[in-house]
């Protein structure tokens, strides 16, 4: 779970979903059951300053890790052409995004694009599956808020490989850095306490590319330890003793 000392825009954003009630802290029972110290609401990206934080930090995220890697892929570096928004949380983070990316360096993501597709078929109009640049012959990385290794991310990726595109990464917002559930647990019977990998792990083991995040576990608790809130920093840190995963 170890993170490096945060980048500003981590610092700031972390602040920014604090005071915005995005990242909260109580009790929450989760989907598998499990109750977590802390709660990050995505779905409240949803105001102009706020949407502008989170599509500035997936860009930051995106480059950054682009420059970390310019002599991949025999030296030509990793990057991608579309940035593909699944319908529907996807299609608003693809769009602000690409223009934040744009932002950052005109000549390296002046042209990227994005893209998204629809929830039905369109049978007039312009007709098909997809809205915006074609994925055909292009380097494609999906950008959502959450991941698990459902239905949602088999569906994306269905879709690229329909489409002509080749997957070369995926970003989430964040990553809880956790591990899947158990069977016990999915029967309301707790953790069984068996060593398994976290749903970023399976994905990434499923397709080779990256899984990146804006934010980690790890990130967060650095921040919250900058910002002097020592007692959710236990909560965090007692949660990921419990079940957390570095995959």
């Amino acid at each position: 779970m170890a993170s490096a000392s945060l980048p500003s825009w981590k610092s700031d954003l972390i602040s920014l979903c604090l005071s915005s009630n995005i990242l909260t802290f109580g009790t929450f029972t989760l989907k598998s059951g499990r109750q977590s110290p802390y709660f990050f609401n995505c779905g409240l990206f949803s105001r102009a300053r706020l949407i502008r934080a989170i599509s500035s930090a997936y860009a930051q995220a995106l480059d950054t890790y682009a420059k970390e890697h310019s002599e991949d892929d025999g030296g030509k570096g990793w990057g991608f052409d579309v940035l593909f928004g699944p319908a529907y949380k996807g299609i608003p983070l693809a769009a602000t995004t690409v223009e934040k990316l744009a932002g950052i360096d005109e000549g390296r993501w002046g042209e990227v694009g994005y893209a998204f597709n629809r929830k039905e078929v369109k049978d007039h109009g312009e007709g098909g599956l997809m809205v915006g640049k074609s994925l055909k012959g292009k380097r494609v990385v999906v950008i959502d808020d959450v991941m698990t290794a459902g239905t949602a991310i088999q569906e994306a990726l269905s879709i690229i490989a329909a489409q002509g595109g080749t997957l070369v990464g995926i970003i989430i917002a964040v990553n809880r850095q956790e591990k899947m559930p158990s069977a016990s647990e999915k029967e309301g019977k707790g953790d069984d306490g068996t060593a398994r990998g976290s749903a970023i792990g399976a994905v990434r083991k499923q397709t080779g590319v990256p899984v990146l995040a804006v934010l980690t576990l790890g990130d967060i608790i650095e921040g919250m330890r900058g910002l002097g809130r020592e007692e959710e920093v236990k909560l965090m840190e007692g949660y990921y003793e419990k079940y957390g995963t570095e995959d």
